[in-house]
């Protein structure tokens, strides 16, 4: 029997409108995300890739029904969040917590490391006095910080300690479910390794499905069990982590995956990069037919007119590609 996924997100859009002059007109739509699907299943990561712009960090708000706008179908634990009320929604958050971007901006300046660890437990929790306090440095100690740190303001922490501030917040009240909006992009090279490493780690102790928003493969690559790929409020190509990595299909993840450093040098330098022309289409004009043909090495008349629908590239696979072109000889052919 198949396992039921944790979260199914099917046909999600939201449209910001373009206001113009005095009266505040609105002359045009900004289509953030446009007809996003996936689906998580229970203890497992989907990484979500995508240039800056694309709509990813959007696509995580729109989950926690956090834009009004929003249209589609958002079923967490076989429960369809856009049919709660507000009441029903903030319970239901208590199992769903998002991890931001950045550190510093996402912390009260105001507050302590220890207010604003235990927050979420004053808010949802009657936990006060001493359990109050045994419970917060629990949450300091889970995440390797010191709770004698528990008076601190964020200006007093490093950059990576901040983000595992965030990550303590976040994880407070057990959720099962954490987005995680691009928690290292902010961050150096040997934190990200630890943050990560760190939340892999609390992923496997504490049973959690994350959804592990970036705008680098190589980030993504460890911690995803599968990735999806977004481009310009769309996914283009999900599959799981291992085949997309050995065999992307579409060519916009093959363009990016061209520019992700190799650690030996000799097989880095004789690798071809693939330089994209152009830049990203407006989402407020996006062109017709497949988004990515302005950019596309391999565009076709078919792909000015149509726009693809992501579809299985053979019966019964789990590579889903939004793509005109033969599948099967599309990476070769770049």
């Amino acid at each position: 029997m198949e396992e039921v996924p944790l979260l199914d997100v099917e046909d999600i859009r939201v449209y910001f409108p373009v206001t113009k002059g005095v009266f505040k007109r609105k002359v045009a739509d900004l289509r953030a995300v446009d007809g996003v699907s996936f689906q998580i299943k229970k203890g497992k990561t989907l990484g979500l890739v995508g240039e800056s712009g694309c709509g990813k960090s959007t696509t995580g708000r729109c989950i926690l029904r956090l834009y009004r706008n929003m249209k589609g179908k958002v079923t967490f634990d076989g429960v369809e969040l856009t049919e709660l009320s507000e009441k029903e929604l903030r319970n239901k958050r208590r199992d769903m917590q998002i991890i931001l971007q950045d550190p510093i901006g996402s912390l009260d300046p105001r507050m302590t490391a220890g207010e604003i660890i235990g927050e979420p437990l004053k808010t949802h929790t009657k936990a006060r006095g001493s359990e109050y306090r045994d419970k917060v440095a629990d949450l300091f100690r889970m995440v390797e910080l010191d709770p004698a740190m528990y008076d601190r303001y964020p200006h007093e922490f490093s950059g990576g300690q901040r983000q595992r501030i965030g990550i303590a917040r976040g994880l407070a009240l057990r959720p099962k479910f954490v987005i995680c909006d691009e928690p290292v992009s902010a961050l150096d090279v040997s934190i990200q390794a630890q943050i990560i490493a760190k939340l892999e780690e609390l992923r496997d102790e504490l049973g959690l499905t994350y959804l592990f928003i970036a705008h680098d493969l190589s980030v993504v690559r460890n911690i995803s069990d599968s990735v999806a790929v977004m481009y310009l409020g769309k996914i283009v190509e999900i599959t799981r982590a291992e085949k997309l990595y050995a065999n992307p299909m579409h060519p916009y993840t093959i363009s990016l995956l061209s520019a992700v450093p190799i650690p030996n040098p000799k097989v880095d330098r004789g690798r071809e990069r693939i330089l994209l022309k152009g830049d990203v289409p407006s989402p407020v004009n996006p062109p017709p037919g497949c988004r990515f043909h302005p950019r596309c090495p391999n565009c076709t008349p078919l792909c000015r007119e149509t726009e693809p629908l992501l579809a299985r590239i053979d019966p019964g696979s789990d590579h889903w590609v939004a793509c005109h072109n033969n599948y099967s000889n599309l990476a070769t052919q770049l």
